[in-house]
């Protein structure tokens, strides 16, 4: 009987410890994959971004250059300026490397064919002026498609959102919006009579435009800043905000609205708001880019931690086992030793005092 009972002891022990390290593995291994499949995602999330934000870095000199390209040819430059031929192989070259992986490479194709009829391009000034016009349009929507196959208008940080829409939607569209603003000024002075009215519309259209932009890019770097763990994004920005903010206040002044625009004024102001927009762009930029490292190695370091638990478990796992096979082993030894002691007894019952050593049987007394 002592034997039966302790052997079933020990086969209970021992899918009692089999039955626990499923329950303990199976959890354990679930819990692993789907804290290592969100990394995963969150990673390559991150790293989507960071390629957008090198994208955009070469972004910003375009628009600018388109910006001199336009003013250039309605005064009668045919010639493209070496600045937009150096912002065009620069975007080409990005687009070259990220496209693929940003889905732009289709948008930026077009958008350098349309640049590239810019250059000889003859016709009156309307004309010249809404062929820049379809190529600022076509760039502003490049913009749009790389914030948005990059992911950065989907992201859940504050500081990193209101960032990316101040560098892809409210400073290029200043800098377009600054740029017409001023060329219609010149176009307008120097218009004949029956094209002044539908002028002076656009050009109002455009100081509201400006205004506009201005507006949503000032709020949108005040709530950036409120709500940013960075400790210089509020120091770097605040010099290049004010020289923007002067240039905006002296374009206003040279447009006059609603009497005589001052052309000197606006250009001046032109120069002053792009150069501090250019500024501030790669102010920012380096202000995402910084804030999507750490965030990388925040996740590579969560990454590293989960691994380091797994295998901590693993080896507590095996420890546990190793030490409940120790145990079993001990039992099989003592329970085979208990075998013994019962089968001894049993050959000599009680009463019996051992013929084979001189004793007489209880019987024979």
């Amino acid at each position: 009987m002592s034997v039966s009972v302790n052997s079933r002891r020990s086969r209970l022990r021992s899918s009692l410890a089999v039955v626990l390290t499923v329950l303990v593995v199976l959890p354990t291994a679930v819990l692993f994959l789907r804290v290592l499949n969100e990394n995963t995602t969150q990673r390559d999330d991150t790293a989507l971004k960071q390629k957008g934000i090198e994208y955009l870095v070469e972004m910003a000199p375009l628009i600018s250059a388109l910006a001199e390209s336009q003013s250039s040819a309605l005064q009668g430059v045919t010639d493209e300026p070496a600045s937009l031929t150096a912002a065009v192989a620069r975007v080409q070259g990005v687009d070259e490397k990220l496209g693929g992986d940003l889905d732009t490479t289709s948008r930026w194709s077009g958008l350098k064919e349309k640049i590239g009829r810019l250059t000889g391009l003859s016709g009156t000034a309307e004309e010249i002026y809404e062929a820049h016009l379809e190529v600022g349009d076509l760039a502003l929507e490049l913009y749009t498609e790389i914030r948005e196959n990059a992911k950065l208008n989907q992201d859940a940080q504050s500081d990193i959102w209101y960032l990316q829409e101040t560098v892809t939607a409210d400073m290029p569209e200043a800098v377009t919006h600054v740029s017409r603003m001023g060329d219609l000024a010149n176009m307008l002075a120097a218009a004949k009579s029956q094209q002044r009215a539908q002028l002076a519309v656009e050009f109002g259209a455009e100081i509201i435009a400006v205004q506009e932009s201005v507006s949503e890019l000032t709020d949108h770097l005040q709530a950036a800043a409120e709500d940013t763990e960075s400790s210089t994004l509020a120091s770097n920005t605040v010099n290049n905000l004010d020289s923007f903010r002067r240039g905006v206040e002296a374009a206003n002044r040279g447009a006059n609205l609603g009497g005589t625009p001052d052309v000197s004024i606006l250009v001046t102001a032109q120069s002053t708001l792009t150069n501090a927009l250019k500024a501030l762009a790669t102010v920012l930029l380096k202000e995402m880019s910084t804030l999507l490292d750490e965030r990388a190695d925040d996740l590579a370091y969560r990454r590293a931690e989960a691994w380091v638990l797994l295998v901590v478990a693993i080896v507590l796992l095996i420890v546990a086992a190793f030490w409940n096979s120790v145990r079993t082993a001990r039992g099989s030894r003592a329970t085979a030793a208990d075998s013994r002691d019962v089968s001894v007894q049993g050959d000599n019952p009680p009463g019996f005092a051992g013929g084979g050593f001189g004793g007489t049987p209880a019987w024979e007394r």
